[in-house]
């Protein structure tokens, strides 16, 4: 190899290492790290490309790492013997998932797969868990975050056993909002990826939107979902607690 081609290859290196860092501090777990920390934490790091429709890992296979989202949105899913899904989350730029898998054992709870085409940071497992015994930093951010995750699926539970499909969509809706009167639909915001999203199934969560647009509730193009009544919404939202 000649000098040239070292230094080509040792800038893009540099390069890379830079693009890494850069990902990866975004992300609360990294943002207290030292140098030389974040230093270890880009070295154990790899980046990997997804197609949309891909499997990016399955449940029950063993765990690489934390994954960190650079571009693209995915979706983590458990599925029933009989095959119906539940979405447990969706993930977009900045998130960070699978911090179950790498905690536990080893080996993957749920199964992602990539809603459109996406990039993720993988931190190597050994290396993370290296980190969380010497960084007490790191350690608090994902033990917080966790717990925040636990809450969610306590939330989660309370939806599906306490209230009605019609009052899951608009709570969901409502989230998706923001404050706002339009929400943006995804190419993959389908009606049956919203109907795995609250637990329910299309023929049910079809039914719900139909509901919503004949009460002049809800306006639904390809595109984006219009909220017409706020107020209404919101009742119908919270009504039974």
């Amino acid at each position: 190899m000649t000098a040239y081609s070292t230094s080509l290859a040792q800038t893009r290196a540099i390069h890379h290492n830079q693009k890494l860092g850069k990902i990866l501090s975004q992300v609360p777990y990294f943002s207290g790290l030292d140098s030389a920390a974040m230093r270890c934490v880009i070295s154990a790091s790899i980046r990997q490309v997804y197609r949309a429709g891909q499997i990016v890992f399955m449940e029950g296979e063993p765990c690489i790492g934390l994954y960190v989202v650079e571009k693209g949105w995915l979706r983590a899913v458990k599925t029933s013997g009989s095959g119906r899904e539940q979405v447990i989350r969706f993930v977009g730029p900045g998130d960070a998932f699978n911090e179950v898998g790498v905690l536990t054992g080893g080996v993957n709870v749920v199964m992602v797969e990539a809603l459109e085409n996406a990039s993720v940071v993988i931190v190597q497992r050994e290396i993370l868990l290296s980190l969380v015994d010497h960084c007490p930093t790191l350690a608090k951010s994902i033990i917080e975050n966790l717990a925040s995750r636990v809450l969610y699926a306590m939330n989660l539970v309370t939806e599906l056993s306490l209230h009605p499909v019609e009052s899951r969509l608009a709570r969901f809706l409502l989230e998706q909002a923001a404050g706002q009167d339009t929400i943006s639909r995804k190419s993959w915001a389908t009606q049956a990826a919203i109907a795995a999203r609250i637990g329910t199934v299309p023929v049910v969560i079809n039914r719900a939107f139909r509901g919503l647009i004949e009460c002049k509730l809800i306006d639904l193009e390809r595109n984006q979902i219009h909220i017409l009544d706020r107020a209404e919404l919101e009742r119908r939202a919270f009504s039974g607690e």
